[in-house]
């Protein structure tokens, strides 16, 4: 397994497209210096080593284990997660509560530092693709797989993709592709990466292979209408075949839903994971006397749509952290009642009596799915952040059936077996808007919320804390820096 945790050298830092920011505190961003040239003496790129600059792109995904930037426009835009106000805390100028409300603008931290982060990830990637840097078959499949991901980011939050050769200095405008051309370089990558990605080694889930290649393949697929404006029975039926690869390199439903996101339990389901501690899934959303630090937190709705039995839901427990959805009253690890820091008892509720802001220390049910202990049986939170797993291939073929994708299997047998597994009753047919609870349900804080939602609908609805229903919020503002300095750029409707 990888051990990416060491500095980022890189000579071109996108030209234009990387304009400095605001962040909050938290942001976690990479490095970069002048450690590795890619001139020649005439200017020309000069290749650089490819072996080197892979382990450089992992570290680049690595760094959507933030809780900020890229993972906040997946999960805080959406129905699943908010950040809530208490007293001061977590007030950062507005930051986590416009990005809940759909009131962000052109100038939001959050929103330009994924930009800056995702497309110099694309450029790193770039260089290795280049002839100049003599990568190995393997190496050019890893890093067209690491280049589609990181363009389907941008894809998918901003609808339009900068793209700067390796060979175009910093005077050089970025051509940019609308959102369909970006689609189909995104599957030329792919198709292109996968003769030559390695089959899956469930033991490593830390590297790209030829089951996550197909099941990017099938997320792509699956959102083709909206990236393109149309999708048709064939297209659907691809997402079908693309899952059904996935499965073929062994991949398998766990019953030990809250152990598939522990160090050490055998993998099944995992099909990339970012290498790096899950800290920010679990500090972020516990109080300050159980070591964290009392922000994230899901909505009321979200715990609502849980059956009783389902185990997904989790056991809030009598000692210590519990798992899942935790509500009610919260314990030291010797079973001893905590309280608040103004000594009042420490019992998680569901409601926010005064919306976002002006929350006390208790408000907001936690989503607890990392759930790993050390020997005193506090939160070690050791394990890597899930980005993709095998239950999301199962949820997406079984979309894509229901939506005209041709299978010798039903979209119904397949989410009643999930659900069967999840200790569910079977309920033996599903509507689509059945079907995106289910997933929510699945893959709660997993990153695709959003992704989902905009597929299905209901981004632009209302939910908790937030009533701003703007059609043209599917697509984040381009960063006005970055309309500023490339006028290749057009600034997304409504902004």
């Amino acid at each position: 397994m990888k051990n990416l945790n060491f500095k980022i050298g890189v000579r071109y830092v996108f030209g234009a497209l990387l304009v400095l920011g605001g962040a909050a505190c938290t942001d976690l961003e990479p490095t970069f210096d002048d450690s590795v040239p890619a001139e020649d003496s005439s200017g020309a790129f000069a290749g650089i080593d490819a072996g080197n600059f892979l382990e450089s792109a992992y570290n680049d995904i690595e760094g959507m284990g933030d809780q900020a930037n890229t993972y906040a426009l997946l999960e805080v835009s959406s129905d699943e997660l908010a950040v809530v106000t208490r007293g001061a805390d977590w007030g950062d100028n507005g930051i986590w509560r416009t990005m809940h409300q759909h009131a962000w603008t052109p100038t939001h931290a959050h929103i330009l530092t994924a930009w800056n982060n995702r497309n110099a990830a694309v450029f790193r990637c770039n260089q290795i693709i280049a002839p100049e840097s003599n990568a190995t078959p393997a190496q050019l499949a890893q890093a067209k797989t690491l280049r589609a991901l990181n363009m389907f980011y941008v894809m998918d939050f901003f609808g339009q993709v900068p793209f700067r050769g390796v060979n175009e200095g910093v005077d050089v405008n970025p051509m940019v592709m609308s959102r369909a051309e970006a689609f189909d370089f995104i599957v030329q990558d792919l198709t292109e990466a996968l003769p030559d990605l390695e089959d899956a080694d469930l033991t490593d889930i830390y590297t790209v292979n030829k089951a996550f290649a197909n099941f990017l393949l099938a997320k792509v697929y699956l959102n083709k209408a909206v990236y393109t404006g149309s999708a048709d029975a064939a297209d659907y039926t691809k997402v079908v075949e693309f899952c059904d690869a996935v499965t073929a390199q062994g991949y398998t439903l766990d019953a030990d839903y809250f152990g598939i996101f522990l160090p050490g339990h055998a993998n099944q389901e995992i099909v990339l994971a970012l290498d790096t501690g899950t800290g920010n899934r679990v500090w972020n959303i516990l109080h300050p006397f159980q070591g964290g630090w009392n922000g994230f937190v899901t909505l009321g709705e979200v715990y609502d749509s849980f059956d009783s039995a389902d185990i997904r839901l989790g056991d809030p427990g009598t000692a210590g952290v519990g798992t899942g959805m935790l509500i009610g009253q919260q314990f030291a690890p010797d079973g001893t009642a905590l309280n608040d820091r103004g000594g009042n008892p420490l019992v998680f509720t569901k409601d926010f009596p005064t919306g976002i802001s002006g929350n006390n220390e208790r408000t907001g049910v936690r989503p607890m799915k990392y759930t790993n202990k050390n020997a005193d049986g506090n939160p070690d939170p050791q394990n890597g952040s899930v980005l993709a797993r095998y239950a999301d291939v199962v949820l997406m073929k079984a979309e894509a059936i229901m939506r005209g994708g041709t299978s010798a299997e039903t979209a119904e047998s397949i989410i009643d077996g999930l659900r069967t597994l999840r200790g569910v009753t079977a309920a033996g047919s599903y509507t689509m808007d059945e079907l995106l609870l289910e997933r929510r349900r699945e893959l709660w804080i997993e990153g695709w919320r959003r992704n989902d939602q905009i597929r299905f609908g209901t981004f632009n609805t209302t939910w908790d804390m937030k009533t701003n229903t703007e059609d043209f919020r599917n697509l984040f503002p381009i960063p006005a820096a970055a309309v500023a300095t490339n006028p290749n750029l057009d600034q997304n409707p409504g902004y």
